[in-house]
């Protein structure tokens, strides 16, 4: 099966809450050398995106999001390993990272593979889970003297929170500490600017890129 082919399959999987499918996409994958991340981006996220604008539009609920990402999840488990392979030895040297799925948003698949990357980077992550109030990403912040928070949102209802996460920083005087980072289907670069946020990040693999960087474009 080639490339095309087990992408497909991987989304086909997702879209049809197959979790067996995208578990056997994620064999396949692995077997044909193609990099965890690539099969992350082009299938499961790419379908998990689909079934967010769905859910936003009304055409599906949320045990069809929750299926979905039940499925995805079930393939990234597999992909895992191999990825966590490719992990720098010390995690701590490129700072600390705090991460969540924003309060009111039950998505976590796309930010737990964003924690990933980080994790194999070389940064020390600090992975909140999802539905994270605001007031817990500023409680990890400060006890984990942190480098930058990042924020995921996969709804448009939810997106503000990311703007109350710069409000309660400057308020804890931690804003000129911390580099902020948000990410989510809905979020673009507009909204970062407009939020004053530091990274806009589109995907795990850009995620890693800008922290490395330093680059916020």
């Amino acid at each position: 099966m080639d490339k095309d082919a087990i992408f497909k399959k991987a989304r086909t999987a997702v879209l049809e809450y197959d979790e067996e499918m995208a578990e056997e996409a994620a064999h396949e994958a692995l077997s044909a050398g193609i990099p965890p991340v690539e099969l992350i981006q082009n299938g499961f996220t790419k379908a998990m995106n689909e079934v967010g604008d769905a859910y936003a539009a009304g055409k599906v609920y949320l045990p069809h999001v929750i299926a979905a990402s039940e499925a995805m999840t079930a393939g990234v488990n597999i992909l895992t390993p191999a990825m966590e392979k490719m992990k720098t030895p010390d995690e701590k040297g490129k700072g600390v990272v705090v991460l969540g799925t924003i309060e009111g948003d039950i998505h976590c698949i796309g930010k737990d593979i964003v924690a990933i990357m980080l994790k194999i980077a070389g940064y020390k992550v600090i992975n909140l889970g999802r539905d994270v109030p605001v007031a817990k990403f500023i409680e990890a912040a400060k006890e984990h003297s942190a480098d930058y928070v990042g924020s995921s949102a996969l709804m448009t209802s939810t997106m503000v929170s990311q703007i109350k996460i710069e409000e309660m920083l400057r308020e804890e005087s931690l804003r000129d500490k911390v580099r902020t980072m948000v990410g989510g289907a809905p979020v673009t670069r507009e909204w970062a600017d407009r939020i004053g946020a530091d990274i806009y990040a589109e995907n795990a693999s850009d995620a890693v890129a800008k922290l490395s960087g330093g680059s916020g474009a």
